[in-house]
């Protein structure tokens, strides 16, 4: 707890720091493909500086994570044996790679989507995705929707409810993904519904 604490400070520091923007393009786009760190942790302490910018931030940041999403795709479709799976055994991920697979075979794409919005690593869903040809699109509007609203719902609440939201965020950060989640699969069985 007490690294989780210090890593926390860290990144509130630099959320205020001058490169604070680059730092979220950077880790948005590298979190999608290998980096271990979730975008959301320095997109909320850089909202709540700046509340009047949260959603401006949050675009930033899917814009950072989907194209990071893209490489993760082609990455995995054209060199998942000399740089996806080192990157899948680094972070022992071999069983849920095989999980993943599993998804999709059943859901196409839209795993893509449970990814983007749940811990489970979106970098193992890009990788796979690209690795097993998922179709393109399907993956692409899938990352939108789910990683738009993980950070839109983040940003949006920091911009409605400002420093309440952090000390709710920092306790109950699975809590508000598992939410999102469930909002998330009804919005796609709706849509399904409707088709």
């Amino acid at each position: 707890m007490r690294f989780f604490s210090r890593l926390l400070d860290r990144l509130w520091a630099a959320a205020a720091s001058r490169g604070a923007v680059r730092m979220l393009l950077l880790v948005s786009f590298t979190e999608s493909v290998f980096f271990p760190l979730p975008p959301d942790l320095l997109l909320i302490p850089m909202a709540l500086a700046a509340r009047e910018r949260a959603l401006r931030l949050a675009a930033i940041c899917l814009a950072a994570s989907v194209a990071g999403g893209v490489a993760g795709y082609f990455v995995g479709m054209f060199f998942m044996d000399v740089a996806g799976m080192p990157i899948v055994r680094f972070y022992g991920l071999q069983e849920q790679y095989h999980a993943v697979k599993e998804w999709y075979d059943a859901y196409s794409a839209w795993a893509v989507a449970v990814a983007g919005l749940t811990p489970v690593p979106y970098k193992l869903c890009t990788l796979t995705a690209g690795a097993f040809r998922i179709d393109f699109i399907t993956f692409l509007l899938a990352s939108v929707a789910s990683r738009g609203l993980r950070f839109f719902v983040i940003a949006g609440l920091i911009y409605l409810f400002g420093e309440r939201v952090r000390y709710f965020l920092e306790r109950r950060f699975d809590l508000v993904l598992l939410v999102t989640l469930v909002l998330g699969v009804l919005g796609f069985m709706a849509l399904k519904f409707l088709n």
